[in-house]
């Protein structure tokens, strides 16, 4: 099998498709470059395909990676043969792969191995042959005074052929199948934790079949095994495992297959069923991780995607109550002009003074619009500024705040604002949350942003490279104003890295602002291929070339020079001219990059993003203690989850929409019918006060 064969079981397209990714991968390309600008190539694959390619690409290479290990060290034991080396070379699976290993892994001194030392292989060998003789004739031969009497020398024997028959391929390959199909997961409280393991109270006895546990379920038990609460088991019949293997390994009814049979319970008991309880439990663990990330990615990428207000002046708040509501003053750009803090609740309750401070605020500094942090007293503060009349429009968002504290107290936060405590770039980060939601929580660990499912639980690793890929995608989907961009962002655009991202940053504060792309190159140690790479995903406003400002990348300008002589017409002239492009486009035999220059022609410079809109909360819910079972709420979905979608309806709590309540069909994936930061209609189902849950049904 090649990597292009192997690469095929992941995904269905041509291995012509596959071998131009593969090189395009090693020449360094990124998947936002070569999904955007490299499709002819690739016959047009998105960025989906091509990072499934990337990840196929990287198992192949570990698995032939392993393969050498293996072969090495088994070779340097002596122990290679060539029959042995064509079914590793052939062999296609990892599991598989370290089956054939196992005979031949370095191990602690096992029972097995002392046998071995006691000269019993050869009686184990007579035994497993399995002719009908008797294993206490056989076994006289090897009595001595290491192993003085028979029943010790054919206890040491079974002990050998039980590592044998735990090194069976085939053996592994049946109870293998046997723990996929039939292993039954059980949960049990840990006597004496009944008081600390109050949380994993649904699991205190629990069964049900692993392969049917939900990720979310499952996750939930192994954290509360982990954290020493729960005793968990993953194993199938019994009695069925040892009569697989006795059907593989014994042969015949003498005593001698007694023996063996004798063996067989012991290698499932002491051997095979710890060892596949291990792997199943860790291959379900694998499954319950790849789900929880993708839910935590795709929950991510709706959050940094999510609508930005755009360069408005901003009013931030991050509410409290003792210690106050800190406010902050921005710009267009964000800079901070202003910060003080009001006491508009109690036990101050300053409310007049606190007002008249914010009107005044308002109109210094002509505020477009206030953010609102979402913690503690927001929704006592949002009520506040509503009741304020101001002389313009101001519009009121409520902005989620998760994540701003621990912004405000990184290294980041302290280098942008080091004369100024945690309290005041906090509010910042509100602030600019709303004007552009992806420049800000790029900032932040996407794991502390409050999207995530179990993301403390998974794989930390495989976690990190996931949400990567999705802040990677996120802010090359957008593009990048050059020359107002922070390191941060600019570190995440393509062919980039924070390294070069700061170079651009130090060329931009000691040259001015960039006016064309071509200036790039002028930057220390960005050279041509970083440039290929970057350039059509940076923006310029204003600049030498109106198509710096656009998605289409400089080695394209002269396609549009082209499409601009088609026409008579100059560049300037193209941009935006939907009749002209239209006709660009049907007079055409397109290849795929002139269609997506024409397409981004017709909207040049445009953010994909929709622009923010305001929610309006009902305002007579103020509590919990407000709710009741049938009534009708406006809110706003901060959460996805396998199991169903939360929703802030404007209180502390949020609620759940159960998948059973998010449609009149079966839902299987909650992702498919709703998405991060939508507004919807709500029904309160139930209100469960002590344990502080509220149960939903989406109406809308």
């Amino acid at each position: 099998m090649t990597n292009i064969e192997f690469i095929r079981l992941s995904i269905a397209v041509s291995p012509k498709q596959i071998s131009a990714t593969i090189d395009l991968l090693t020449e360094g390309a990124t998947v936002p470059f070569i999904s955007r600008y490299r499709k002819e190539r690739t016959g047009g694959l998105d960025e989906v395909e091509i990072t499934t390619i990337r990840d196929a690409l990287k198992k192949w290479n570990e698995l032939v990676d392993r393969k050498q290990s293996i072969l090495s060290a088994i070779d340097e034991q002596g122990l290679l043969s060539d029959d042995l080396k064509v079914k590793i070379e052939n062999c296609y699976s990892t599991t598989e792969l370290e089956d054939l290993y196992l005979p031949y892994k370095p191990k602690r001194r096992t029972k097995g191995q002392v046998a071995r030392e006691l000269g019993l292989e050869p009686l184990a060998k007579m035994i497993m042959s399995q002719r009908g003789g008797d294993p206490d004739v056989m076994a006289e031969r090897f009595v001595n005074h290491d192993v003085p009497d028979v029943e010790d020398t054919i206890a040491g024997a079974k002990d050998i052929i039980a590592e044998w028959i735990n090194e069976n391929t085939f053996v592994r390959s049946r109870l293998r199948q046997l723990y996929e199909r039939k292993a039954v997961l059980t949960a049990a409280l840990i006597k004496g934790k009944e008081e600390e393991a109050q949380l994993y109270k649904d699991y205190f006895k629990h069964e049900e079949k692993l392969q049917r546990c939900p990720s979310h379920r499952f996750l939930a038990i192994m954290r509360g095994a982990k954290e020493g609460f729960l005793r968990v088991k993953a194993q199938p019949d019994k009695e069925e495992a040892v009569e697989i293997i006795e059907r593989a390994v014994v042969r015949g009814n003498g005593k001698d297959a007694d023996c063996v049979a004798d063996a067989a319970k012991d290698a499932y008991t002491r051997l095979l069923s710890s060892s596949l309880e291990n792997e199943a439990l860790a291959e379900m663990k694998q499954k319950a991780d790849e789900e929880a990330i993708g839910v935590f990615a795709k929950n991510l990428k709706q959050l940094l995607l999510a609508s930005p207000l755009g360069s408005k002046r901003i009013l931030a708040i991050d509410p409290g109550f003792r210690t106050g509501c800190k406010v902050v003053c921005l710009d267009e750009n964000g800079s901070l002009l202003h910060n003080e803090t009001i006491y508009p609740h109690p036990p101050q309750k300053e409310t007049g003074k606190a007002a008249s401070k914010i009107s005044q605020l308002v109109e210094t500094y002509k505020i477009e619009a206030i953010a609102i942090g979402d913690g503690t007293a927001g929704r006592e503060t949002e009520y506040f500024i509503k009741q304020i009349r101001f002389r313009n429009d101001v519009q009121v968002f409520v902005v989620r705040e998760d994540g701003a504290s621990i912004y405000s107290a990184s290294s980041i936060a302290r280098k942008e604002f080091p004369s100024f405590d945690v309290t005041v770039r906090g509010s910042v980060s509100i602030g600019r949350r709303l004007m552009d939601p992806l420049s800000e929580l790029v900032k932040i660990d996407p794991k502390s942003l409050g999207v995530g499912q179990y993301q403390h639980d998974v794989d930390q690793k495989k976690l990190k490279e996931a949400l990567d890929d999705v802040v990677i995608s996120a802010v090359n989907s957008v593009g990048v104003d050059l020359n107002t961009a922070s390191p941060y962002l600019l570190s995440y655009v393509s062919g980039l890295g924070i390294s070069l991202a700061e170079n651009i940053v130090k060329y931009r504060s000691e040259n001015g602002a960039f006016v064309n792309r071509k200036e790039l190159k002028k930057v220390p140690r960005l050279g041509e291929k970083a440039f290929e790479q970057c350039a059509g995903f940076l923006r310029i406003r204003k600049g030498d070339n109106p198509l710096d400002n656009t998605a289409v990348h400089p080695e394209s300008y002269g396609i549009v020079a082209s499409f601009a002589a088609m026409k008579g017409s100059s560049v300037e002239e193209l941009l935006g001219n939907e009749k002209v492009l239209k006709e660009l486009e049907n007079t055409q035999n397109l290849t795929f990059t002139e269609h997506d220059i024409l397409n981004e022609l017709k909207k040049p410079g445009r953010d994909p993003r929709k622009t923010a809109k305001v929610l309006e909360f009902d305002k007579s819910v103020r509590t919990i203690d407000d709710l009741f079972v049938g009534q009708k709420l406006p809110g706003l979905v901060t959460n996805v989850t396998n199991f169903g979608a939360f929703v802030n309806i404007g209180i502390k709590e949020n609620g759940l929409i159960h998948k059973s309540q998010l449609a009149d069909v079966y839902v299987e994936n909650p992702a498919d019918f709703i998405a991060l930061h939508e507004h919807v209609e709500v029904e309160v189902l139930e209100v469960d006060k002590n344990r502080k849950r509220i149960g939903l049904k989406r109406l809308s």
